[in-house]
């Protein structure tokens, strides 16, 4: 099984920023990407950015210019830096973790449990 563990929600007012991160307790050559959904209150759950192992990085289109996802591979720790952080940010954010092909762990996706961000106008 792959653990995801996140940290770094919490609240702050609209303009802020705040850093999420989400380590995994497997290898990187375990998972080919990783990357940040977010459910707010009475809503689906929606895609924020994705990073994969061979490079690419993607966005949903309302956090571009805002928030910048990286990976650290030696920890295996994703982040998703959020700014200019709006009321509309305001969700449960949650860490997903996609197993390479030939990974033992492979045939699932992997979350983690989420973090709240709440962002006051």
């Amino acid at each position: 099984q792959v653990q995801l563990v996140e940290s770094g929600g919490g609240l702050v007012q609209a303009g802020g920023s705040l850093t999420l991160s989400c380590a995994a307790s497997v290898s990187a050559v375990d998972i080919s990407a990783m990357g940040w959904y977010r459910q707010a209150p009475g809503k689906q759950r929606e895609f924020v950015a994705v990073t994969t192992s061979n490079g690419n990085i993607n966005y949903k289109d309302s956090v571009k210019g805002r928030f910048t996802i990286s990976r650290d591979y030696a920890k295996n720790t994703v982040y998703l830096q959020m700014n200019s952080l709006k009321p509309e940010d305001t969700a449960v954010y949650y860490c997903y973790a996609e197993p390479s092909t030939y990974s033992d762990y492979s045939g699932m996706d992997y979350w983690g449990k989420g973090t709240l961000v709440t962002v006051s106008s």
